[in-house]
């Protein structure tokens, strides 16, 4: 243990933002603080690194009180990360880091050959040896927040805290930031407390969570034993999914979106596919809340699985057989149900062709067809010409053609509009 924080509580003027905060830190260890806005994160990470003494509580490093050092001496020890803050001057990259040797020199003392030696090596290590004598004020978010990792290198420190390293950042800056202070730990034994915003950043990464609410901890431990759906309801007030991926993989979070559309909305749709050429389209649905009944599809196909496994109703024919009479009516009916018909872009063999025909007379009809058309209806054609006949007819008879699931699913959603051909 390199870090303990017992009962700590603090705040700004009379208002108190954290209360009774107690956790240890390991040596090594990269640890997340995570919670939603105004939780006390970033009070917590001020508190643990120097900058906003507790009303009540201590925090020891290894023993010693951090607020009962001088400074000078416990910059030696804990270096802080902030949001870009300090970087409006135009300094070069190298002078900057230079400052972070201020703690180890005397009054008036002029950095040396090993504080140079250093400087040069913490560039090294945040791949920032090539911006050396350029400006800050020229630089990248991404380059700047290296910048700042690299100054605290130089302190020497055996903790570092990070407030929100990522935001703001693109994604290959996130991971790269990530990956170094991963790089880090492994290699100087360099212990990181961060505040992070995002979940599955902070899974993938951090050893442990520290999961903060209303100024309190609210739970800690791995991400695997953090991060579950109840838990994001009660802290977040939201509603995702958690996935591993495989037994002992980090958690994932997928978000649920909201369900936007009026209460007097119809959202049945009837899909018409089969052949592994539903899967991304039933995905979507189902992200969407759509209720989806599909068919005929035979049993054992990868769609049946696929629409089986989300729930969807399925009019269903027997493995490697031809659609019967009575699955025809079925479909039919389920056609006839829905506000919408999509035709997925499948290949036509003498045993589904009874598939197209159906949405060929609900067309007719004038019934909501959606066709996803990939081209080319020849090559999905092994009916000897017939099936393509009626597919093209279908297309002259009032569908909405459309290029892949996606947009098929942007005309579901009104977000394109449904024109008839």
């Amino acid at each position: 243990m390199i870090l303990d924080v017992m009962g700590v509580t603090c705040g700004y003027g009379s208002t108190p933002v954290l209360a009774d905060a107690t956790l240890k830190v390991n040596k090594g260890e990269l640890l997340g603080i995570v919670g939603p806005n105004g939780s006390g994160k970033s009070t917590l990470l001020k508190a643990m690194s120097r900058v906003l003494p507790p009303r009540c509580g201590r925090i020891l490093l290894q023993e010693d009180d951090i607020y009962e050092m001088r400074p000078s001496q416990a910059a030696q020890h804990l270096a802080v990360v902030p949001q870009e803050a300090g970087l409006d001057f135009p300094f070069t990259v190298e002078a900057v880091v230079m400052m972070g040797r201020i703690p180890h020199l005397k009054r008036f003392q002029r950095e040396g050959q090993r504080d140079r030696e250093i400087v040069r090596e913490a560039l090294r290590q945040t791949n920032t040896l090539q911006l050396a004598e350029r400006l800050v004020t020229e630089l990248s978010g991404g380059e700047k927040q290296r910048v700042l990792i690299a100054r605290a290198l130089a302190q020497e420190p055996e903790v570092m805290f990070l407030d929100e390293p990522t935001s703001f950042l693109d994604l290959n800056y996130q991971i790269e930031i990530m990956e170094l202070l991963n790089r880090l730990r492994y290699q100087q034994g360099l212990t990181a407390v961060m505040v992070v915003h995002d979940l599955n950043l902070a899974s993938q990464y951090c050893d442990n969570l520290l999961v903060l609410k209303d100024g309190r901890i609210f739970t800690a431990g791995s991400p695997a034993q953090v991060l579950n759906e109840d838990l994001i309801r009660e802290v977040y007030g939201c509603e995702v999914k958690v996935e591993q991926r495989h037994p002992g993989s980090r958690p994932m979070l997928l978000i649920q979106p909201f369900n936007h559309r009026p209460q007097n909305t119809h959202y049945r749709v009837h899909v018409v596919g089969g052949g592994g050429c539903c899967g991304l389209l039933f995905h979507c649905l189902k992200e969407r809340r759509w209720e989806v009944t599909a068919g005929v599809i035979n049993i054992g196909d990868s769609d049946w699985q696929e629409a089986k496994s989300h729930g969807f109703k399925v009019v269903e024919a027997a493995p490697f057989s031809e659609i019967g009479l009575e699955e025809d009516q079925l479909n039919r009916l389920a056609m006839q149900k829905a506000d919408f018909i999509i035709l997925a872009p499948i290949p036509f063999g003498s045993g589904n062709l009874l598939n197209l025909r159906a949405v060929l007379e609900m067309a007719e009809q004038g019934a909501p067809v959606i066709v996803i058309d990939s081209g080319e209806i020849e090559e999905r054609d092994y009916t000897g010409g017939e099936a393509s006949i009626i597919y093209n007819k279908l297309l002259q008879s009032g569908v909405h053609v459309v290029e892949d699931p996606l947009q098929a699913v942007a005309v579901l959603e009104g977000d394109l509009p449904f024109v008839q051909s």
